[in-house]
């Protein structure tokens, strides 16, 4: 029995797992190692691996698997929620990229269907690796991560008319008629695919979940995805193609989130074979016998797409910063290239030699993206503090805020996310004036119609702070996801105003000492409160009384923010009295009608003998007595202001509220 096929993928693996470990340890992306692995075992090296076509056929299954799972993962609602950067941005970037590389390939010499297929393969960049190193750094939701992932968007959703289109730019088609009955074919697919999903796709997964079978649920998965992909083939459309629609008919199921967390594995393995095949097709001798050509096609290819995607971000509004760092994010040549360019040399639009060139240029391409995103922020920092103000804050329409705010004693809300919208919604309800700051073009407008004070700009920009009121406002709210630039702007914040409170909602717990450094009086880390959220929800499904649950939190909310306190103790300037107040809150309550503490004075001691607060200040009406005397009764509608230790805060509460 023949076991070379399985030899080989032992090998495979084996130097996978070696080379992926000791490029990690040097931050560099998976993809990377296992594309190095594929170069040294390749017939092109070490020769461990002699014939790759069995490894490149199981390739061709991990890009597959890549469509089936992105059409999964596809949402029409998210698509609309970012249309405007997927439908502008990513057009943009594709047109702009296609037209400049087939410029200069056109100089250069080659014929146009040449260089427009160059521009093809320019124009894509790594969804794999860009959204791995975003989401290692916690930059899926901010302004940038956003842009590239509209952009990101678009270049998947056009890797399947290019390759329909490839085989024109050759001549291979027969013009206008054959590119009509193609389309024509690709439309009655996705009919039947849309039927398909409202209609059999449900039924199909209703009678194989009633089996309460995984392996069922699994096999059904890969059906579905294998079998589409099998007929879109055998009416002369594109495997890809087919995966792709196939994974849309299952995103608009109910088993959608469980259908890609199982298939997750397999492609995962098979994209890492089809990664490492493209590394056995590279011989190393082109790298010894063109080095300065190489040199500058990748310097040009990094160059090119950082400037046209940071115009396009620059055209459609954002701030240059913004703007630039997605550039350089997306700076790569990307994995759908590499499968277009199997196609563009089996139809003689690369020869052996440029083929070699372009699978070289895209190794280091991809090899270079996490110095690329590493370098961006510096860059953009010096661009937008060397530049005037008037040329990197965006788009002029939006950037003419008019009129300084008027406000008085107001909240500054920095971003316009989830934690935005919500501390934006409920200020409103309470009549709490309010000016938000976004960087978001298409969120700016949208909100001025609805009336809303909102100023379009980047927060750490002294203009845009001073146009918000900063020296005249209570608080200043940082709720943005990217942490270089919450720092900046609460160093920005403290330095205009250096009595205003700043709060910053921060991910992860080491990003605190820096805030804390900068003069943050207060920081919100979302691991923390997510730990406790976590607590809360566990001991409710075991039915766990309320009070003992609230003793719980109260423990893990004490030990927690001890160790809080103890970074911002170190930081006193930046916490005012509540730093010299060890274990102490303050925290104010409304008196209920016929709450215990109704009626009682302060003489009486219910609320000093009962809980051990001590009242700092209490408003009635518009009026706030700091201090106030003993003589002084509790009324229905009193806002006490109380100092108190957590556990004194529970029990003070309880007076507070009808018995």
């Amino acid at each position: 029995m023949d076991f070379h096929a399985l030899r080989d993928i032992v090998v495979l693996f084996g130097l996978a797992l070696f080379t992926v470990v000791v490029l990690r340890r040097f931050k560099f992306p998976s993809i990377i190692g296992f594309l190095i692995t594929g170069l040294l075992a390749g017939p092109y090296a070490l020769g461990f691996i002699r014939d790759s076509h069995q490894v490149e056929q199981m390739a061709e299954y991990g890009v597959v698997l890549l469509l089936f799972t992105i059409g999964i993962e596809f949402s029409l609602k998210e698509l609309m929620r970012i249309r405007h950067m997927v439908l502008l941005g990513g057009g943009l970037q594709l047109v702009l990229t296609i037209a400049a590389v087939a410029a200069l390939g056109t100089v250069g010499g080659f014929p146009l269907s040449q260089a427009v297929f160059f521009g093809f393969l320019v124009a894509l960049s790594s969804t794999a690796i860009l959204m791995k190193l975003m989401m290692d750094a916690g930059e899926m939701d901010t302004p940038q991560g956003k842009a590239a992932l509209g952009i990101l968007i678009f270049q998947d959703l056009c890797i399947v008319p290019l390759m329909l289109f490839t085989p024109f730019l050759a001549g291979g088609g027969q013009g206008l008629v054959e590119i009509a009955i193609v389309s024509a074919k690709a439309g009655a697919v996705i009919v039947g695919a849309h039927y398909g999903a409202r209609f059999v796709v449900p039924w199909l997964f209703e009678q194989v979940v009633k089996t309460r079978s995984r392996e069922l649920f699994v096999l059904s998965i890969i059906f579905i995805g294998m079998g589409t992909a099998w007929l879109t083939a055998q009416v002369g459309l594109s495997l890809a193609l087919g995966a792709f629609i196939a994974g849309l008919a299952i995103s608009e199921s109910e088993y959608s989130h469980q259908a890609l967390s199982d298939i997750m594995p397999f492609r995962e393995a098979f994209m890492s074979l089809f990664f490492i095949s493209v590394g056995m097709l590279l011989k190393p001798a082109i790298l010894f016998k063109f080095p300065l050509l190489l040199l500058g096609l990748v310097l040009s290819i990094i160059l090119v797409k950082a400037l046209l995607t940071s115009a396009v971000g620059l055209v459609l509004g954002l701030p240059m910063r913004i703007a630039l760092i997605a550039g350089l994010s997306l700076a790569q040549i990307g994995e759908f290239s590499f499968v277009l360019s199997r196609s563009g040399l089996k139809y003689g639009l690369l020869t052996p030699e440029t083929y070699q060139l372009f699978l070289a240029a895209s190794i280091a391409t991809m090899a270079l993206t996490p110095l690329c995103m590493k370098l961006a922020g510096p860059v953009a920092d010096f661009m937008t503090a060397t530049l005037p103000h008037s040329w990197t804050r965006g788009r002029s329409s939006l950037a003419q805020n008019g009129e300084k705010v008027g406000y008085q004693d107001h909240v500054i809300i920095v971003g316009y996310g989830v934690n935005g919208k919500n501390l934006a919604r409920i200020l409103k309800s309470l009549e709490i004036p309010r000016v938000i700051v976004e960087t978001n073009p298409f969120t700016v407008r949208s909100l001025r119609r609805e009336g809303e004070e909102i100023i379009f700009g980047d927060a750490s920009k002294p203009e845009i702070l001073e146009h918000a009121g900063i020296r005249d406002a209570r608080i200043v709210v940082v709720a943005i996801s990217d942490a270089a630039a919450s720092r900046r702007i609460a160093a920005q914040a403290r330095k205009m105003h250096p009595s205003i409170h700043v709060i910053v909602r921060t991910r992860y717990l080491l990003e605190m000492e820096p805030l804390f450094r900068l003069g943050v009086n207060e920081v919100i880390p979302e691991e923390f409160e997510t730990s406790v959220e976590i607590l809360f929800r566990v001991l409710k499904r075991f039915l766990i009384p309320q009070d003992v649950i609230e003793e719980c939190i109260a423990d893990v909310r004490r030990d927690g923010y001890e160790m809080l306190r103890s970074v911002s103790k170190r930081h006193s300037h930046a916490v005012g009295i509540a730093g010299f107040l060890s274990g102490a809150e303050i925290g104010s309550f409304r008196v209920r009608k016929n709450a215990p503490i109704e009626g009682e004075s302060l003489r009486g001691g219910m609320l000093r003998s009962r809980s051990g607060a001590t009242v700092v200040a209490i408003k009635r009406g518009d009026e706030i007595i700091a201090n106030p005397d003993p003589v002084w009764e509790f009324k229905d509608g009193d806002t006490a202001l109380l100092l108190a230790t957590p556990e004194q805060m529970r029990a003070a509460a309880k007076l507070f509220e009808p018995a």
